[in-house]
Order: structure tokens, then sequence, then C-alpha cells
């Protein structure tokens, strides 16, 4: 959401994120057809669930969202709403299990490369309009097209033969998808890869509706006809956005009828104890307050578990970043761990390396470089650069007269060892755009997995040919090992690639990993069923009112 893509950056404010979640469908996202498997696979659909009248209207602190389109959108502020609003042929479950959405089956080859779908005979577009396959096949060709230049699509449906020939404007469909009849879609991918259908629950292979599209394609996602448990009711820029359930939701209809996200008004924790909200993020400023036992938000206070990271990127292809000592050197300057403690509070976990803990593939022993001052100017003494250092800028969001609190932290760090270091804020959406265009230097980030594999962070971050490599790092070990692991059908042996790619690129210090991150919030008691979910998924048709 995925976005994947991104998130945390602003770790002042600590809507932050990190660790243990059990039950994690490791089986389908590791394991492959086992490899003694002669035959295809079918998985489908549970049980209808929900049903009787949505009732209630929740209140939630929010901010406007990049985008409601859900083929372009890479924030994890805009995959909050689309995962509500919209829907694909396969979802994430609360435990992130891979589960069917819009389509009622799928039947897997034997050799692991198609993959066709049934469509649910009830699943409808908000208007109430069935369905089909070949809204699939558009969807996934407008998510792929040259004109739209998605900056997510290659990463996730770049296994579907045709998408990168789609992408590149020399084919007109993707020929990898193929209109069986209206309820039956297949695809076809270039190597039997586990993760593929994880690949499908990314909101770039949402379906939408062709039609609302080309009557409005400038405006149409500021009120969308989406598939998901929830419809866009209202939406007015820095004031509210409104949900209402979606009484033909083909998983049955949501408990909640109305989700009211207030966009503006102050502290959100403020307005919780004002009773304006049912739901407030705590902050690194009310910390103490919330886990002091006496305290009357230690009653309604929880912190969640999160599959995100914290780091600082270095564009490897810009002076001094392409110099390995140099980034090594201000990765050994760092003292995460003071500062997670002290600043922080230890409401984040110190990184002990990329993957998170409870990830498939996750260590425990910490591979990060080590704190340790002298050693990073040693360190620094051997780079091309001694002498002779080009400015250094490093971009973050924000709009304060000062860096982020962390980030004054290490800026005095850095000068220890000769780096005197500036720091640029910007907006949310520019800093997107500046770093996906890669004109960044350096910048402070986060990463939110989008599914629970490796994949989703190692390769779709690191992998050279990605397009969401956005440091320009370039191993050509660290491919060949990525590579392997795409195809490799034995789970063991896939994880350990995975963990010698997380070495190599730690010793490259490509990111210097900062903190894995919880969520902490407070729940009002009549806010039954919440949950932090450690990715984004959908969530709110699962939520019950009791007022």
């Amino acid at each position: 959401m995925s976005q994947n893509r991104l998130l945390a950056v602003l770790l002042g404010v600590l809507a932050a994120l990190v660790l243990v979640v059990g039950g994690l469908s490791a089986v389908l996202l590791l394991g492959g057809k086992s490899e003694d498997s002669g035959s295809g696979t079918t998985t489908s659909s549970g049980t209808r669930t929900g049903g009787g009248d949505a009732k209630g209207a929740l209140r939630l602190p929010g901010t406007d969202p990049v985008t409601l389109d859900p083929h372009i959108a890479g924030d994890a502020t805009s995959a909050e709403y689309i995962v509500e609003i919209f829907g694909g042929l396969v979802t994430l479950s609360p435990k992130l299990d891979i589960e069917m959405d819009l389509a009622e089956k799928v039947d897997i080859s034997p050799d692991g490369k198609q993959y066709t779908f049934t469509l649910r005979a009830d699943a409808v577009f908000h208007s109430g309009r069935k369905v089909t396959a070949t809204d699939v096949k558009y969807s996934i060709e407008r998510a792929s097209s040259k004109e739209l230049a998605s900056p997510t699509a290659l990463a996730y449906l770049g296994d579907i033969l045709g998408v990168r020939e789609h992408f590149a404007g020399v084919a007109k469909d993707v020929k990898g998808v193929q209109v069986i009849d209206d309820r039956h879609v297949r695809f076809t991918i270039d190597a039997a890869k586990p993760y593929f259908l994880a690949k499908l629950t990314y909101p770039t292979a949402f379906v939408v509706d062709k039609s609302q599209i080309e009557s409005n394609p400038r405006n149409w996602s500021r009120k969308p006809n989406g598939t998901g448990p929830y419809r866009l009711m209202e939406w007015r820029l820095g004031e509210r956005i409104v949900l209402e359930a979606n009484a033909k939701f083909h998983l049955g209809t949501p408990k909640l009828k109305e989700v009211n996200y207030l966009l503006s008004g102050g502290s959100a924790l403020t307005r919780f104890e004002n009773n304006e909200l049912d739901i407030a993020n705590i902050s690194v400023n009310d910390i103490d307050r919330a886990r002091d036992s006496k305290s009357d938000l230690n009653k309604v206070y929880k912190a969640w578990p999160q599959f995100s990271i914290a780091y600082i990127a270095f564009n490897n292809g810009v002076p001094p970043f392409d110099d390995v000592a140099v980034r090594r050197a201000m990765g050994m300057a760092i003292d995460r761990k003071r500062v997670a403690e002290v600043t922080f509070k230890n409401m984040l976990q110190p990184a002990t390396g990329i993957l998170m803990p409870e990830m498939p593939g996750y260590t425990p022993d910490d591979k990060t470089l080590s704190y340790n001052i002298e050693a990073a100017k040693a360190e620094l003494a051997k780079s091309k650069y001694a002498g002779k250092m080009p400015p250094i800028e490093i971009s973050e969001v924000g709009a304060g007269a000062e860096a982020g609190i962390d980030t004054q932290a290490f800026l005095e760090l850095w000068k220890k060892i000769g780096l005197t270091i500036s720091i640029r804020q910007t907006d949310f959406a520019t800093f997107l755009a500046d770093q996906d265009a890669g004109r960044l230097q350096a910048f402070n980030a986060g990463w939110i997995m989008d599914y629970p594999d490796p994949e989703d962070i190692l390769d779709v971050k690191f992998h050279s040919g990605s397009p969401l490599n956005d440091v320009g790092y370039k191993n050509p070990e660290v491919d060949k090992l990525l590579d392997a692991a795409r195809t490799e059908a034995n789970a063991n042996r896939r994880l350990d690639l995975y963990r010698q790619v997380e070495k190599k690129i730690l010793d490259d210090a490509a990111w210097l990993p900062l903190y894995f991150s919880q969520a902490h919030v407070v729940v009002k008691d009549s806010v039954k069923n919440w949950f932090e979910p450690p990715m984004v998924v959908p969530r709110l048709r699962f939520v019950e009112l009791a007022r």
C-alpha cells in the first residue's frame, strides 16, 4: 500500500510502526507448490460473511489522500481509503491470509504459470453493474498503460506476460490476460513465482469502471465507482471524507454504516478526550500518560505491531554517495539505539536489519553497522572524497523550521566525523514525486510491507531492474540472488537466498535502517473489533459500534 510503498516518514508525530504478527500465510507466499507436485492448485473462497443492516458512524482522524486512483497510488495514506472503496481478484485478511475477493476461486496450472480465476456471480460495482472478466482485463491494461505511466505497475504487475511491452507502448494489449467468458479470466506469468497471488492484493491490480473513467477522465476518482465494502459519499479537501457501507458488497454487508474521517481540528488526542473522535494516535509527547496505569488513557491504550521500517536512503549514483565508504561512515556514526530510547521513549525498536521481526527470513542478530565514531572516521578517510567532500543534503517530509527530532540528533553525530549536512523539508506529495524521479541526494523515509514476503522489500526496492529502486543501487551479486529467489520453490532455500541478499545490501549501506515501528493508539470502549493491521488491509467492515 504496499504502498506499499511507504510511510513512516514523519517519525516526529509517531503514527509509527513494527513487528509481531502470527499466523502468516507462509505456505502460500513462500512455499509455492511442493517440488514433487504434479497437479495444479485450486483456491476457493470461504462462506459469505456479515449480513444484516449496517449501523453507527465511526469518527477517525485522517489526512487528504494523494490520490484515490488505485492504479497510481503508492503511499499508505491513499491506500487506507483505496482498499475500502475498491477491490481486486484477491485480498489480504486481517490475519494476512490471501483470500478470494472478486474471484470465488482460482485454478493454478501444474507448471505454476497460469492462474484461471472464476469471478463471483454476485460481484458488482457500487452502481450495481456486474463485474465481468472484461473489467478485469481493462483494469490491468489501464494500470500498465504507457499513457498512465503508473509508478507501481511494473513492480506489481510486471510478472504478467505482455505487461512490460504494454507499458513501453509497443503492444496494444496485455497478452497474458485472457478473457475466457464473462466470469473467467486467465493470467499467464513469465515463470512460476510463489508470491504472484500476493502481488494481486496490491491496489495496482484493483478493478475499476471503464465507463466512468472514460466519461470523466480527469475527475472520476473524486467519487469513484468501486467494488469495495465502502463507497465514497463525500470528500471535502482539508475537512472530511465520508465513507458509507456498500449494502451490495459480495463478502457481506459491513457492520459499520458510516465512517467519518475528520481531516482538521487540531490534536487528535485532544479531540479524542473531548469525545470528538473514537480513535487517536499517541505521540511521543503523550506516551508517558498512556503507559501510566493510573491514567484514564491507559485503560484504552494499546500498541499494535506493524511490518514497516524507517530508514535513511542514499542515492548511490550521486556524489558523495557513489562511494560506499561515505555511506558506511555515516552509518557507523549514528546511535539509533540511543535515539530510540531517549528521543522516542522506546516507542520504536532499533532496526537490526531490513526484514522486520516475524517477517519470513528475519533473524534476530543485529546486522546493521555498529555505532563507533572512531571507526566511522577511519572509514571516511578511505573515501575518494576525503578532504574534498561535496555538499550533502538530506530531504524529509515536513514544514517546520527544524529537522525531525531524530534527524537533529544524527546531524550532531555526523559533525563528529567532519560532515556538515543540510536538511531540506518539503510536503508529502512533492517528496514522493522527487523520490520517484530519483532527484533526491539522500532522504529520510519509510516502507510499509504490502504482503508478508521478503520479495516485497528486498527485490522491489533493491533489484537494479526494479522501477521502485529509487536509490540507484546496483550489485550484480544481489541481482543474481534475487533472480534465483523469484522462482525458488523450496521455502527454506528461498529464505536463505533473501538472507544473503539482506547482508550484502547492509554491507553496501544502500540504506541505513533506523527503526522498526509500532502504532500506539487509544480506542473508545464503544468501538468493537478495532485493530491496527501490520500492513494496509481492508478492516472497516469488521468493526462495530456499541452506541
